[in-house]
């Protein structure tokens, strides 16, 4: 009888676990695409109203060999 039970508590535990991850991992990759999107936003936002930086392209003798 124990063992009966045991199973039974096995085999609800399993179909439990396997029912929430098959809706819980699709709400979870949703909400993570959308912060990654908004967060994505922000940055270029932050990065276009930053001032643009200047790459002067005159080299010592040190640095033109490379």
């Amino acid at each position: 009888m124990k063992l009966v039970q045991l199973s039974a508590f096995a085999a609800a535990l399993a179909m439990s676990t396997l029912a929430v991850a098959e809706g819980g991992g699709d709400r979870t990759f949703e909400k993570m695409m959308a912060s990654n999107g908004r967060s994505m936003e922000v940055f270029v936002a932050k990065e276009q109203a930053r001032d643009p930086v200047v790459v002067n392209e005159k080299k010592d003798q040190k640095t033109q060999d490379l």
